[in-house]
């Protein structure tokens, strides 16, 4: 048994740690845009007329090019504090340590990846979200929600996971994680959560729609031990980001991850201030 106390600490710091990831400047707080591209030239700057829409800078700033080599980006757009024109777009699946980071005025601009289309997500640094921002309802730390779980591995199992863009996406899935609530024993499979064996959890649960967010939540473990044990502590449990910004991009838990109980624990749904 984890001391309470401590138990209540090491949640606390890793909600103070999540509400600094939060407020980072491509956090969740500052999400201000997402527009996907077409083949050719798109136009980029905050005038209406623009195939991408900002929610600020420059009327007319430039163009994003997409063609079979990737994306080039011309006009008043830099990197790294150097023009950027003319500069080759990294995205955020090409393998790359970070995607390019684009900076115009106040907003920061990243090519993204979702299955065979590509987009722009743009931040706002000075989005109100994030000024105004306070911290996240929660239930109270309760060591009764960290659950000694069992996980059961399922070699080569491919999850069809569905996401609010609608088509969703395939992925591997290392096992299930079995655990018990009351007298009931319940199951979610397991998404890749690292790359020391952490897991991700996406789930949905029968507070959903009403204290926490319709779109279920999410929650990351440590790596199974040797002995195939786990812990699940629903007091980490926290909101995805589509429930800061309509320009996430996030998965929804699937029929077989949506538990009939109620999880009375971790991060209620986000109000804005």
């Amino acid at each position: 048994m984890i001391d309470p106390a401590a138990h209540r600490a090491e949640v606390e710091a890793w909600r103070e740690d999540r509400y600094e990831a939060l407020r980072r400047d491509q956090g969740w707080l500052t999400l201000a845009g997402l527009a996907w591209l077409r083949l050719g030239a798109n136009r980029v700057g905050s005038a209406r007329d623009n195939d991408v829409v900002l929610p600020a800078g420059p009327r007319h700033a430039g163009t994003l090019t997409l063609s079979g080599d990737g994306v080039v980006a011309a006009g008043d757009f830099r990197h790294e504090n150097a023009p950027a024109d003319g500069l080759r777009i990294a995205d955020d699946h090409e393998g790359a340590s970070e995607p390019t980071l684009l900076e115009l005025d106040g907003l920061r601009l990243i090519v993204i990846r979702r299955g065979d289309r590509l987009g722009v997500r743009t931040w706002d640094l000075d989005a109100p979200l994030r000024r105004d921002f306070t911290g996240i309802d929660h239930w109270p730390v309760d060591p009764a929600w960290r659950l000694a779980a069992a996980f059961e591995a399922t070699p080569d199992r491919t999850l069809h996971v569905p996401d609010v863009l609608g088509p969703g996406y395939e992925e591997a899935s290392p096992g299930d994680v079995v655990f018990r609530v009351g007298d009931r024993q319940h199951r979610l499979q397991a998404m890749p959560g690292g790359p020391g064996g952490e897991l991700w959890l996406i789930f949905g649960d029968a507070t959903n729609g009403i204290e926490t967010y319709a779109g279920g939540r999410f929650l990351y473990t440590g790596p199974p031990d040797g002995e195939g044990g786990v812990v699940v502590d629903f007091n980490r449990a926290y909101n995805p980001p589509c429930v800061f910004s309509p320009y996430a991009t996030c998965p929804l838990p699937w029929p077989a991850n949506r538990l009939d109980v109620r999880i009375e624990a971790g991060e209620k749904t986000f109000r804005r201030p």
